[in-house]
């Protein structure tokens, strides 16, 4: 889950990390009083989950609070890269000398974490990655160890801070160390970090992105889920536990396990290419346990897209055998059926592995008119894309 700018701030205050005063709201006059509140001068800054604010005229400087109010209202409802502006924060101003950049991230490709930094901040770090690659220090962290006062200092060090603010770069980096682990982050970023006239080294900007797969231990974080602007049949989905991605296409997929769901997002594809260029509409995988509620939940969920023209569902057999997936099936389509939620959409199921057979035989007794069997994936694959593109 990505934070607002706003949501990044006050999670860094609340881990010690120095930042300046700032308010959210939703409506041009609000900015009058908040402007009052910091001093009669205010930088009007829309938040958007997306960089490149600045450029796109998001970020402006109100002089006093007739201007904030003037400038508030220039930047609600903006267009930002995709991204509308719905609320902005308005933060106290600050005597910028100097712009740096510093980040903890979860460097997969190493299977470590990884600390950035740079005396260029200000800018997109990723220019300066491409044009400057000396210019941007990548230093690993050793998730048992963490960020000591030794290891803070080596970043700052290796950064080519200078020699009067590594201790104040390396008191800012442990907090936020402390906010990337305490907070269960996957990215915590400040660009810029800035050196104000008074030597002060303040974080002005951030950036933090949370792990969902920690919510279970970070009960506070469900606050900070932008409801707004979540899919509908995914919020639907979180609340029946279902693991569901929308996606743009037309054949709706159920699978049991995350690599068999995501091979048939891959099948479904290829598949599609020759009928019309018909896609996967959803990754979604129920699991193991493929209960009756759970496939009729997932089932639900799918034939609640109006994109989805036919539904793909791959089941290899395992700890559950197939023959209670295709019970669930059954029970799942009578379940709906009782709901006044009648399938009027096309299902292919391919089942393999334990007891496929006598999961097969279930289905083809049950002799509901939308439900086709194919046994090999390919060939279901194709099946439900040649009905999705007819």
């Amino acid at each position: 889950m990505d934070l607002f700018e706003y949501q990044a701030r006050d999670v860094f205050a609340k881990h010690d990390v120095p930042v300046l005063a700032g308010e959210v709201i939703d409506t041009p006059e609000a900015a009058r009083e908040v402007t009052e509140r910091l001093g009669g001068r205010a930088v009007v800054k829309a938040q958007v989950k997306t960089g490149g604010r600045g450029k796109a005229g998001g970020v402006k400087l109100a002089s006093d609070p007739a201007e904030a109010v003037e400038k508030a209202r220039a930047i609600l409802g903006m267009d930002i890269k995709g991204h509308t502006v719905q609320k902005v924060m308005l933060a106290e101003t600050a005597d910028i000398a100097e712009e740096y950049y510093v980040s903890f991230l979860l460097d997969r490709t190493n299977r470590t974490f990884l600390a950035m930094a740079s005396v260029e901040g200000g800018v997109e770090i990723e220019e300066v990655a491409a044009t400057k690659p000396e210019a941007l220090a990548k230093i690993p962290v050793d998730a048992i160890e963490g960020v000591t006062d030794t290891k803070a200092r080596e970043i700052a060090e290796a950064a080519k801070f200078p020699a009067e603010l590594v201790d104040q770069v390396a008191e800012v980096l442990k907090k936020l160390w402390d906010v990337f682990v305490r907070e269960d982050a996957l990215l915590v970023e400040v660009n810029p970090l800035v050196k104000t006239g008074d030597g002060k080294v303040i974080a002005l900007d951030g950036k933090v992105s949370l792990d969902a797969n920690a919510e279970f231990r970070q009960p506070d974080h469900a606050a900070l889920e932008d409801k707004a602007a979540a899919d509908p049949l995914e919020a639907a989905a979180k609340a029946k536990d279902l693991n569901y991605v929308k996606l743009d296409g037309q054949v709706g997929i159920i699978g049991n396990g995350a690599g068999l769901v995501m091979s048939t997002l891959d099948v479904v594809a290829y598949a599609g290419e020759a009928h019309n260029n018909v896609k996967p509409a959803n990754f979604l995988d129920i699991g193991g346990g493929a209960s009756a509620e759970v496939m009729a939940n997932g089932l639900e969920i799918i034939l609640g897209d109006p994109a989805v023209k036919s539904v793909f569902v791959n089941v290899f057999g395992g700890i559950t055998a197939c023959d209670a997936v295709a019970n669930g099936i059954v029970q799942a389509l009578e379940l709906l059926k009782s709901k006044g939620e009648d399938v009027t959409k096309p299902l292919v199921v391919r089942l393999d592995g334990n007891n496929a057979e006598l999961g097969r035989k279930i289905l083809t007794d049950a002799d509901h008119p939308l439900v086709q069997q194919v046994d090999t994936m390919d060939g279901a694959a194709d099946r439900a894309a040649e009905l999705a593109a007819k």
